[in-house]
């Protein structure tokens, strides 16, 4: 057991954010594989349990909170992710600390409330459901990142508009650039995934889980 009192209440005085959340308590390994996902798709971050939504310290049960998380880690999350658990006691109290890094093999999915294998991403203070566009990126970057071969794409005129559209507007969304180049929505997939691969665009989700486009 680590006693630090003051590491943890520091981070608590932080509240929820893009690297952290806070857990009352782990009742469902597959509801907290969706937290794991959402992290290791992103940056990283870490859980917090025995915390409530309002930084009020209620404590755990050691053994059990930390079986969850491996359970969560390892049967419910594709891939297994590695997390480290560290218990730290605050006035009495037990909060696990819960890092989860940031993913190699990228994305990593969790079965929504369906049974549906999903990719999750973290965006402020929440975890939601990754994007088609997004997922597929995230797969063929990690392809891009463990092949030989630099990747091979398309260029042509549909690319070139929304180009010419990102460079003076903030970002648009994929049913945005489909109406602004007339263009079905597996070909405007197609043309965000390709420049995504060459690092000229990236996705960036506001606050609402809307995905938009952007230029980097």
């Amino acid at each position: 057991m680590i006693k630090k009192k003051g590491y943890i209440e520091a981070l608590i005085a932080e509240g929820e954010h893009e690297q952290q959340d806070f857990k009352y308590q782990i009742t469902d390994a597959r509801k907290i594989a969706r937290s794991i996902s959402a992290f290791a798709n992103h940056s990283g971050g870490c859980l917090l349990v025995g915390v409530k939504d309002n930084g009020k310290i209620v404590g755990v049960s050691d053994e059990e909170e930390i079986y969850m998380i491996d359970q969560a880690a390892t049967m419910y999350c594709r891939p297994e992710q590695p997390v480290e658990c560290r218990i730290y006691n605050v006035a009495g109290k037990n909060v696990l600390k819960v890092d989860i890094a940031e993913a190699a093999d990228k994305p990593v999915k969790a079965p929504d409330e369906n049974g549906q294998w999903r990719a999750y991403y973290r965006v402020a203070d929440e975890n939601i459901l990754a994007s088609a566009t997004h997922v597929r990126v995230m797969q063929l970057q990690h392809h891009d990142d463990v092949g030989d071969e630099p990747p091979v794409v398309a260029y042509s005129e549909r690319e070139q508009i929304l180009l010419d559209y990102l460079d003076g507007h903030g970002g648009i969304t994929l049913n945005g650039y489909m109406r602004l180049a007339h263009i079905s929505r597996d070909a405007a997939q197609q043309s965000v995934i390709d420049l995504c691969r060459l690092g000229v665009v990236s996705l960036e989700y506001m606050g609402n889980g809307t995905c938009l486009i952007v230029a980097i």
